[in-house]
């Protein structure tokens, strides 16, 4: 039960089963109720939205300790952490099976993957996911990370309906090719669908999901095509983050009260 008063957040990483299985709580009530995906390793019954990745990932969670629940009950807000030498010993990035990742794996730069990002839907629109972008610059800094990606998702899978946002964001911010993963050949969806003269910016802009804008504005690209996730009921494009090219004023967005 959510307090009168205002929240009182803290975010750290899950340290305990229970605090993993909180974080895949939540993510089974936003992707599995809210957005109607599935998956292989979705448990019904026990309300837990989770996959093989689980193990080998840093799970970030975001809690209110001002909720009249036991303290395992007070996650809010989830994000997937896989660095580098983690996903060398899963055998690969999550994502890898949407995208090539040659590009940013022969950059021989620090890198992280970023998924399963939610927060419950009481939250939104207030200072839930300020907080978890707090946590992420801090585990950014503390670990030497240099690039940020991951796949995120605009609801539904029906190409027709998203061309007008897919092409913006293929013609105004494609990644340099230096770091431009491609979806997977077997399931390339072009994004390039509509000429750049003939997109009703603000109208496309309107359709991109807030997360996938909150990364344009620190800077952030996109990779060449997109993945229809039929399970999950997405269409997915790569985010790809290079911390280097953070402007001042970005940077001061994306770790602000860090001391950074």
């Amino acid at each position: 039960m959510q307090a009168d008063g205002p929240p009182h957040f803290e975010v750290k990483l899950a340290e305990t089963d229970a605090e993993r299985r909180a974080a895949q709580r939540l993510r089974y009530r936003v992707f599995i109720q809210e957005l109607g995906g599935t998956g292989p390793m979705v448990d019904h019954e026990a309300g837990l939205e989770q996959d093989r990745f689980d193990a080998y990932f840093d799970h970030l969670i975001l809690t209110d300790a001002t909720l009249d629940c036991p303290p395992e009950d007070r996650v809010i807000g989830v994000y997937r952490l896989l660095r580098d030498d983690q996903a060398r010993i899963a055998g690969q990035f999550y994502s890898e099976d949407e995208y090539d990742l040659t590009p940013l794996r022969n950059s021989g730069r620090r890198l992280l993957e970023l998924g399963r990002s939610c927060v419950d839907p009481r939250y939104r629109g207030g200072e839930a996911m300020y907080h978890l972008w707090q946590g992420l610059a801090k585990y950014v800094a503390d670990h030497g990370i240099e690039v940020l990606f991951g796949v995120a998702s605009f609801h539904g899978t029906d190409i027709e309906a998203l061309a007008q946002p897919l092409s913006l964001l293929h013609h105004r911010h494609l990644a340099p090719e230096a770091l431009r993963a491609r979806a997977q050949p077997a399931h390339f969806q072009c994004m390039n669908l509509v000429p750049l003269d003939e997109i009703d910016r603000l109208a496309a802009m309107l359709q991109v999901p807030a997360l996938i804008k909150a990364y344009l504005r620190l800077g952030g690209y996109v990779g060449e095509g997109a993945f229809v996730d039929q399970a999950f009921n997405t269409t997915d494009v790569c985010l790809i983050m290079d911390t280097a090219n953070l402007n001042q004023k970005r940077k001061g967005i994306y770790s602000r009260g860090l001391g950074a």
